[in-house]
């Protein structure tokens, strides 16, 4: 039904006349909603995603799964320093992590980055720390089901999209009553936190505008912009009483003595933080080694121990020593310089495709020279290769004409305290599917036949 149903939309491209329109209701929709990221437009396609019911219900079980598995991860590491050593925490980063953010959820709002195929699905990151894309997919949502070829092809298919922004409020306040341990008694302030001049500003106005509009005070403001005294959190006239974090802790470290305001509201448990420095545990890639690493399996039921095996991929630290593949005992760092063709290698600690190698796509010497990069740096993991998503999709060119071409497809759930309530789809013609290194999203539509 997928193929047909992506035939179809295809074919109605063809006519001339709804091509034309909904590629030009599509860039006045992008550029009215401010949908560009770092100048260039955040879904250059005049096609969707499209994924069905009874997939993304697949897709839904294993997220949840796995997520409870993650879940226990960190109710384990919080009180075990080498499990915390092993998923490579910094001694400034265990510091934020001992404080206790006032909820259990290690990381209320959260994102799987997966391929989705007919009959595989698997993983490759996390975002577990401070998940972009909840509020443009409810902008690309809200566009796209308003072009001509959208509204024709929905005469023939049932279309189920998302609702990101209501979600994420509603996560905000769960946390904020678990800290308070009682109902608020008035409508929290809410600020969302992040470093000036980002290309996510736009993310955050659209989150501001929902908050507000559902009666919450909110401000957009960055950690420079903070002060705390007598108690309470405040930027200017504000007190702050959540805060929405969209800063990365890796951004504030070198700051934080400087800009001490937020840590220090944090740490006096003045203000509720969501997602909270805890999350930092399991937003390092090495998370997936923890996971598929015989060694830790006792921690999870067995339903969580087939999910991870199944679509997880095997991921290891780089480091000298022995570990286990399969049923096999290797010496790992002659398995990584030997087997390339299946393997990537990513540093523990980034976002935006930074320092990935990629052994399939360059020669052996390429290889060779990123895996002596990686033993130096001491931060790096190494993980198998999976089976990648590739769909063909309709791409606006700078000239404005539209030409077909296959894109690697990453489908991102977005889970609230644990459920997936929402997903968008990143596209690329490369072997990264990132905004960040060029890369663009869609939405998701959910889509079934009608009777």
């Amino acid at each position: 039904m997928l193929h047909e149903a992506v035939e179809y939309y295809h074919r109605l491209l063809d006519q001339d006349d709804i091509a034309e329109t909904s590629r030009r209701m599509l860039d006045e929709g992008l550029e009215r909603a401010k949908l560009i990221f770092g100048g260039r437009r955040l879904s250059p396609y005049l096609r969707p995603h499209f994924v069905t019911e009874t997939d993304f219900a697949r897709v839904t079980r294993i997220c949840e799964t796995v997520w409870s598995a993650i879940q226990k991860v960190k109710d384990a590491a919080v009180g075990d320093a080498s499990l915390l050593d092993e998923l490579g925490l910094t001694e400034r980063e265990r510091e934020l992590v001992r404080v206790d953010p006032g909820y259990r959820a290690v990381s209320p709002t959260a994102r799987l980055d997966s391929f989705l195929i007919e009959d595989d699905y698997s993983f490759v990151e996390l975002n577990g720390e401070s998940p972009a894309g909840i509020a443009y997919a409810d902008a690309a949502y809200e566009i796209f089901s308003q072009l001509p070829v959208m509204q024709k092809f929905g005469e023939r298919y049932h279309l189920r999209r998302f609702h990101g922004r209501p979600l994420m409020l509603e996560t905000l306040l769960a946390a904020y009553g678990e800290y308070l341990g009682r109902e608020p008694e008035r409508a929290p302030t809410i600020a969302i936190v992040d470093l000036k001049g980002l290309p996510t500003q736009k993310e955050f106005e659209l989150f501001k505008e929902y908050f507000e509009a559902e009666g919450y005070p909110s401000i957009i403001c960055s950690p420079d912009e903070l002060e705390f005294s007598g108690g309470r959190l405040r930027a200017g006239d504000s007190e702050i009483d959540i805060v929405y974090k969209r800063l990365l802790v890796n951004e504030y470290l070198p700051i934080m003595d400087e800009h001490p305001a937020l840590v220090e509201a944090y740490r006096a448990r003045a203000v509720c933080m969501v997602n909270s420095f805890r999350s930092k545990m399991i937003h390092k890639k090495a998370l997936f080694a923890v996971l598929t690493d015989a060694r830790y399996a006792s921690l999870f039921t067995e339903p969580e121990r087939e999910a991870v095996a199944q679509h997880v991929p095997w991921t290891r630290k780089v480091r000298a020593g022995k570990s286990e593949h399969g049923d096999e005992q290797i010496d790992l760092l002659d398995f990584i310089a030997g087997n390339r063709d299946r393997l990537v290698l990513k540093p523990n600690d980034d976002y935006g495709g930074h320092g990935i190698y990629i052994g399939w796509s360059g020669e052996q010497s390429d290889w060779d020279d990123a895996l002596r990069v990686a033993v130096a740096d001491g931060d790096y993991i190494v993980q198998e290769r999976v089976r990648t998503a590739r769909e063909t999709f309709p791409a606006l060119q700078e000239d404005g004409t539209v030409i077909f071409a296959e894109q690697l497809v990453d489908l991102d759930p977005l889970l609230f305290n644990g459920k997936v309530g929402s997903a968008f789809t990143r596209l690329s013609s490369s072997e990264l599917a990132n905004v960040s290194s060029g890369g663009g999203m869609v939405p998701t539509f959910i889509i079934s036949e009608k009777n």
